[in-house]
């Protein structure tokens, strides 16, 4: 897949999408429903952003790349669901779109750090990816029912890995990268915020699956495409997702 630049214009994003969409087993009306429901969210600059190499997520490849990739595989798992008079397809394709727009690019860099294990990358992203979400998509968030199911989806979506819980208090106490979003989010979307990250808490983390079948959906997906990212001799780089330091990508950039 390629890689685009900022100054990109959006021929070349609209071809990079339809490119990767060719590349999966989908009929030509398949394609049409997914476009219809995630191209607003993909031509949103902030998605265009980590379209390029400013975000790597898995070793080389973007963020981008990856959300898009959980995004098809999410779409093709929901067709299994369509019988389901309460499977949402359309809300589990928002969840995969959403679930990992964190605020910034996570390995080997100094900005990204912080002083509570509990706080790094891996447990804290969902919580940010979340309130970033509320941000820059409002529309996506008018009715309760399906800002739960969304929230919930993104927040849980590492499941079995744990999410930092998010506290009643105005303190950054999960050094959250956007803390100062939270001021523009109404008080009854925080209480989601909060009560879905303190759901199945042990200490300062929540070991809780998603509650709603299109969250669990995304994260079969996200599990999927993660395997495939670091299959190979990219499983040297899997306890970067801990430390937040990839050496692979140094010792690459070096050669």
């Amino acid at each position: 897949m390629d890689i685009i630049t900022h100054n990109t214009s959006s021929e070349r994003y609209k071809k990079i999408l339809y490119d990767l969409l060719n590349s999966y087993p989908l009929l030509n009306h398949e394609k049409e429903e997914l476009l219809s429901i995630i191209y607003p969210i993909y031509m949103h600059d902030e998605f265009q952003r980590r379209m390029t190499k400013e975000y790597l997520h898995h070793n080389e490849k973007v963020l981008g790349q990856h959300i898009l990739e959980d995004t098809i595989i999410t779409y093709i798992l929901s067709k299994k669901e369509r019988e389901n008079p309460k499977y949402r397809l359309d809300l589990a394709v928002t969840i995969a779109m959403l679930h990992d727009l964190y605020s910034l690019p996570w390995q080997n860099n100094p900005e990204a750090k912080v002083e509570k294990f509990t706080n790094k990358h891996g447990f804290r992203h969902p919580i940010e990816a979340a309130i970033n979400s509320l941000v820059w998509y409002p529309y996506l968030f008018t009715k309760e029912q399906e800002t739960t199911k969304i929230l919930d989806g993104i927040i849980h979506h590492m499941f079995p890995l744990p999410v930092t819980r998010l506290l009643e208090n105005e303190s950054n106490s999960l050094e959250l990268k956007n803390f100062k979003y939270m001021k523009y989010l109404n008080e009854h979307n925080k209480k989601i915020l909060i009560d879905s990250s303190n759901r199945g808490s042990i200490g300062r983390l929540s070991f809780s699956p998603s509650v709603y079948p299109e969250g669990k959906i995304v994260n079969k997906a996200d599990k999927l495409t993660s395997i495939m990212d670091f299959r190979g001799s990219n499983m040297a780089s899997i306890p970067s997702l801990l430390t937040g330091k990839n050496k692979k990508l140094i010792n690459n950039r070096r050669k």
